[in-house]
């Protein structure tokens, strides 16, 4: 689903922006770690300071509304280097299984941090990508 351009994009991108609502189509946006196949992107609930025994305002949009979008970004001062992907898919909560194992390991070895937290107990964030669309330059930076 995604081009080479498109998927080599998102490799070169550290950050990314998740965008949920909740049932009554209240949105939120969110600033997120990922990691991406070609036709799935993974995120990670990691150990930064939370609200204690409470769930997320994320994780809880998603089951009550599993339509997400994801949006990849690159700003540069010269305007003709700006690029953008945005996906919109279908979101799921891993608490554990295969996915989950493969798409915690795809997130440690992308973000070092990751390493040192114990993210296996936490859930993951597994988005089906059900269109793709992109702008703008989407060649690496040089």
């Amino acid at each position: 689903m995604l081009s080479e351009a498109e998927h080599r994009f998102l490799l070169d991108q550290r950050v990314a922006h998740l965008g949920t609502a909740d049932l009554r189509g209240v949105p939120q946006v969110m600033p997120v770690c990922f990691a991406i196949s070609q036709c799935a992107l993974y995120i990670t609930i990691d150990e930064k300071p939370k609200q204690p025994g409470r769930t997320l305002k994320r994780l809880r949009n998603i089951l009550e509304n599993p339509a997400v979008s994801v949006v990849l970004d690159r700003y540069e001062e010269n305007w003709d280097l700006l690029g953008w992907v945005m996906l919109r898919g279908r979101a799921r909560v891993l608490s554990d299984g295969p996915e989950h194992d493969r798409a915690q390991e795809m997130l440690r070895s992308r973000y070092a941090q990751l390493r040192a937290m114990d993210i296996a107990r936490h859930p993951v964030i597994a988005i089906e990508i059900e269109s793709v669309r992109s702008w703008g330059h989407l060649a690496p930076r040089v």
